[in-house]
C-alpha cells in the first residue's frame, strides 16, 4: 500500500517535470529574482517587521481555509481586499527610497556620460572638504556635508539657503561656525560647488544605530538611505569624523581615510560606471552591426 502510494507520488513528480518547458524555467527564475530583491528590500529595514506581519496573516488565512474556519476566513479575505493599499501607505518611505535608487541606478551610465566631470577638479573639492573637516575636528565644530551624486536631493536643498559658491575650506568653516545662522543645517555640494547650506535632512529610523550618536549622524545615515549621496559628519561632542554611504555609517575615520573614501565613492565609482556603460554601448553597437 505504502509502496504504491510512493510510486504514484514519484510518477506524478515525473509527469510534472516532463511538462516543464523553457518558458516555465524562465518564469521560475524571474519569480526567484523578484523574491530575492523583495528580501533584500525588507532586510535591515523597518519594513521587515511589517513584512513578517503580512506573512503571518497569509499563514493564518491558509490555516483557516484548511480547517474550514469560515468566520476567520471571511475576516482575513476582507482584510486582504484593502491590504494592497494599506501596504503602499505603510511602506511608503521604503518604496520611495527603493524606486529612487532603482531610477538612479538605471540612469547612472547616461548621466555619467552626459555630465562627465574633471577628476582633478573633483579632487580639489575633496581636498578642501577634508581640510575643513580636519580643522573642524580639531576645534570640535559640528558639521554635516552631503555630496549629491546621481539621485537628486533638491527637495532637501530647498529647505536651506541657496548659495552656489566654490568649495573652499574657509567658507565651509565659516558656515559651520557655532554662531553662524546656518551652522545647524547641512551643506549640499552639487556639481563640485556648494549648492545650499542650512538644509534639513531626513533622519534615519534604523533601530541598530548607536544611541549615543546625535541628530547629525542620524541625518547623515537617513540621507544615505534615501539616496546615493555621500555624507561627511563631524561630531560636535567628540570631534570624530564619520562618513555615511548607502545606509552605513563609518565612524571615527581620520583625514587620510576620509580622502580615500571620498575618492572611492565620488571618483572611482563614477569612472567605473562610465566605463561599464561605454562597454555595454560598444557591445550593443557591435551586435547590431553583426546582425546587419
Amino acid at each position: 500500500m505504502l509502496r504504491d502510494m510512493f510510486d504514484n507520488f514519484l510518477a506524478n513528480i515525473g509527469d510534472t517535470f516532463s511538462q516543464i518547458t523553457f518558458v516555465d524555467v524562465i518564469d521560475i527564475l524571474c519569480v526567484a529574482v523578484v523574491l530575492y530583491f523583495a528580501y533584500r528590500f525588507v532586510k535591515e529595514r523597518r519594513a521587515a517587521k511589517l513584512a513578517l506581519g503580512v506573512l503571518l496573516l497569509i499563514v493564518f488565512l491558509f490555516i483557516a481555509e484548511l480547517v474550514e474556519l469560515r468566520a476567520m476566513e471571511f475576516l482575513f479575505k476582507n482584510v486582504f481586499q484593502v491590504g494592497v493599499l494599506t501596504l503602499v501607505i505603510l511602506f511608503q518611505p521604503e518604496l520611495r527610497s527603493f524606486l529612487e535608487k532603482v531610477g538612479g541606478g538605471s540612469l547612472r551610465g547616461i548621466r555619467s556620460i552626459a555630465e562627465s566631470k574633471n577628476s582633478d577638479e573633483q579632487m580639489m573639492v575633496i581636498n578642501e572638504v577634508c581640510r575643513a573637516a580636519s580643522d573642524m575636528s580639531d576645534s570640535k565644530t559640528g558639521a554635516l556635508i552631503a555630496f549629491e551624486r546621481t539621485t537628486r536631493i533638491g527637495e532637501y536643498a530647498a529647505s536651506g539657503t541657496l548659495i552656489d559658491a566654490s568649495v573652499n575650506s574657509q567658507l565651509l568653516k565659516n558656515i559651520f561656525y557655532n554662531k553662524a545662522p546656518l551652522h545647524d543645517g547641512a551643506v549640499i555640494i552639487r556639481k563640485d560647488r556648494i549648492y545650499a547650506a542650512g538644509c534639513v535632512l531626513p533622519l534615519s529610523q534604523q533601530e541598530g544605530i548607536n544611541r549615543d550618536l546625535g541628530t547629525r549622524h542620524r541625518a547623515a545615515v537617513g540621507l544615505s538611505e534615501n539616496s546615493d549621496a555621500v555624507v561627511v559628519v563631524v561630531s560636535e561632542e567628540t570631534g570624530h569624523i564619520s562618513i555615511a554611504f548607502k545606509g552605513t555609517l563609518y565612524s571615527d575615520v581620520n583625514s587620510v581615510l576620509l580622502k580615500e573614501k571620498l575618492h572611492e565613492y565620488l571618483i572611482t565609482n563614477s569612472i567605473a560606471d562610465t566605463l561599464k556603460s561605454k562597454s555595454k554601448k560598444k557591445k550593443k553597437n557591435a551586435d547590431t552591426v553583426k546582425d546587419n
